[in-house]
């Protein structure tokens, strides 16, 4: 479908590949590979066209059509999400518009022997078996499975797009490329903003997928069930396995070696040229032998070598008090905003020692109830937090609050302790910041160097309770095993949210689901998990609906008793101090509203080298989400307010 031949580009005085030359055929389905840097993004914008070789050629025929997701889009946000998912269809729709101007044409005219008029029939007849040919007329059912399929409610499709996180609007882009079924998708970290629901219904669509797939992540468990081919991009070239990426993995190690003993051979033979060429270069019975080696030396093309796999090192934490058995107890602990109930009854008790992983879709309360954890935001019911308890955490804004002065190294040499100082590049090389990167400061560092410094700094420091949101959004393969392994090892208690599966097997013995409002505690590892929710979620929908129902009606029923009570004038007075009140709470919802949207902008923004960089949209950011905390706290209080208007 799509060949390419001897590719070369360059940025720079070094090629980031050249002599690239591969072809994807129909059903394909291929892993893209490679350390971060090697090119993997800058080569599917070139499949799709969207960037030019320096040489080489890209063929695609004319009849093939490419749909490429890339990690950053320029979103809009002047449509509901149905009506952004139907852009999909817009050649449908602009058919279906013409058939429809021809049949009121039809209806109109009167002229049924002239050529025009059969001419018009025919016209007719052809675009309206086109139409019903490609099933065009169903694709607002298709549109309704799709996005329920990446985790939105039927409930979400009349909504704005702009009430939607980034990651939520990503989703909806994912859903338009997926419509328009192209023969060729091009998908770049598709799963960065899907949960573990949306990422194995994202697999069963693109394993009965007709066309060919291209996609670079670091999910290993996605590319594992979707790929079963793999382009690997590496010292400048692109190899190709034609197998799984586990098998490439084994595959990968072996050539590695190979190299390696070719490497050492060559540079055993060019020692031998130098001895001999500085041994006999002052004898003139030897000049022609001297000539021919140094002759033979500038013939020699030097092997590279991969770069060095750091995922088998090892790093642990270092030693850290004893907390108490149970560094966390909740008890019917409760989350609302407004009208919204974000969970309601949790009850959960995690030992000392134990790893569960938080996991659910986008918006069911996980980082609410870290949150509440970590004390920043209130709730009601009883939350306990064990003794001697010391908490690492990592959010999603975490990087935002390293000092953007210092170097990469010396954050990290502030934190680190004894024997570890002595192997500071090896960690840093093992999450990307080796060489000069190491050199550089924090502020020119983009949004995801920044997240992976954090988790760096994070593993170094005295703590017996690691709480991670998200922490390999931004990390490579080696890296999270890196990452994995160490928390493995860590002897305290640790809470990950995460909808990496393979991250999460093996790390974790316990798992709780967030949804319908509900926390429910799973024993067990995550495909322990995701097997028992399989049969379970038949159960489960059956029994979701009435739990959540009676949670409005015991709010109503005293209201209107107690209102009785009360005479004319002063019930009049009591509705207009509530109206008053509901107006106070929706202004300030409304304020609320502004700032996380404006919030959700800048994190965008800052995720960029430049955004990162720059100190203005940090001071912004810090600024609102203070605000922010504030406006909440007055929220607080003005519907406790309302509460006891209504309750009197």
């Amino acid at each position: 479908m799509i060949s390419v031949e001897d590719l070369k580009v360059e940025f720079g005085v070094k090629p980031l590949f050249h002599d690239v030359s591969f072809v994807i055929n129909e059903r394909d389905r291929i892993a893209l590979v490679g350390k971060n840097g090697a090119g993997k993004t800058t080569l599917l914008k070139i499949l799709c066209g969207m960037q030019k070789p320096t040489s080489g050629r890209v063929a695609v025929p004319h009849d093939t059509t490419i749909g490429y997701l890339p990690q950053v889009m320029v979103l809009q946000d002047d449509t509901t999400v149905r009506e952004e998912a139907r852009k999909a269809f817009a050649h449908n729709m602009e058919l279906k518009a013409r058939i429809d101007r021809m049949e009121r044409e039809l209806g109109e005219r009167t002229d049924y022997e002239s050529p025009e008029y059969n001419a018009l029939v025919a016209r007719f007849t052809q675009e309206h078996d086109r139409y019903l040919m490609m099933g065009a007329g169903n694709y607002e059912a298709e549109v309704e499975r799709t996005l329920t399929g990446l985790g939105f409610l039927r409930t979400d499709l009349e909504r704005p797009t702009a009430e939607f996180s980034g990651g939520w609007r990503m989703r909806i882009e994912l859903a338009k490329i997926l419509l328009q079924r192209p023969d060729v998708l091009l998908l770049d970290e598709p799963t960065n903003h899907l949960d573990i629901e949306s990422i194995q219904w994202l697999e069963q669509f693109l394993a009965t997928s007709p066309g060919a797939v291209v996609l670079v992540s670091h999910d290993r468990a996605f590319i594992n069930n979707v790929t079963n081919r793999t382009l690997e991009i590496t010292c400048g070239q692109v190899v190709d396995y034609k197998v799984p990426y586990n098998q490439y993995v084994v595959l990968r190690q072996e050539r590695r070696e190979q190299q390696l003993r070719a490497y050492e051979n060559q540079q055993k033979e060019i020692a031998d040229i130098k001895e001999f060429i500085e041994r006999f270069r002052y004898k003139p019975t030897k000049a022609v032998q001297v000539q021919s080696r140094i002759k033979q030396l500038a013939k020699i093309v030097p092997i590279e070598v991969d770069e060095v796999d750091t995922s088998a090192m090892h790093l642990k934490f270092p030693p850290c008090l004893r907390s108490g058995d149970f560094p966390i107890i909740c008890d019917e602990v409760r989350k609302d905003y407004g009208s919204h109930t974000v969970f309601e009854n949790v009850t959960l008790t995690i030992k000392r020692g134990e790893k569960v992983a938080f996991v659910g879709k986008n918006g069911e309360g996980k980082t609410t109830l870290v949150k509440c954890i970590m004390g920043e935001i209130p709730f009601d019911g009883m939350l306990k937090i064990g003794h001697n308890v010391q908490i690492g955490y990592f959010a999603q804004n975490q990087a935002q609050l390293l000092n953007g002065e210092l170097t990469v190294y010396d954050t990290i040499d502030y934190v680190a302790k004894g024997d570890i100082r002595l192997r500071i590049n090896d960690i840093l090389g093992a999450f990307m910041f080796g060489g000069e990167n190491s050199e550089k400061k924090v502020k020119v560092l983009s949004g995801g160097e920044r997240s992976r410094l954090a988790i760096i700094r994070l593993l170094l420091e005295p703590v017996n309770l690691l709480i991670l949101d998200e922490p390999t959004n931004h990390l490579d393969m080696p890296s999270k095993d890196v990452l994995k392994e160490a928390i493995k090892a860590f002897d305290g208690t640790a809470i990950i949210v995460s909808h990496d599966r393979e991250f999460l097997d093996g790390l974790v013995d316990k798992v709780y689901e967030f949804g319908g409002g509900k926390v429910r505690e799973h024993l067990g590892g995550i495909y322990d998990f995701l097997r028992s929710r399989k049969l379970e979620s038949l159960d489960q929908l059956g029994t979701l609906s009435p739990q959540a129902a009676p949670a409005t009606t015991p709010t109503a029923t005293p209201a209107a008793p107690s209102a009785n009570k009360l005479n004319y004038a002063d019930r009049r007075e009591q509705q207009k101090r509530i109206r008053k009140a509901e107006k106070d709470v929706k202004a300030c919802e409304a304020r609320i509203e502004k700032m996380e949207q404006r919030i959700s902008e800048l994190d965008t923004l800052l995720c960029t080298p430049e955004g990162a960089a720059d100190m203005v949209l940090v001071t912004e950011y810090t600024d609102i989400k203070k605000a922010l905390d504030e406006e909440v706290a007055q929220w607080e209080k003005l519907a406790e307010i309302l509460e006891e208007l209504q309750k009197e």
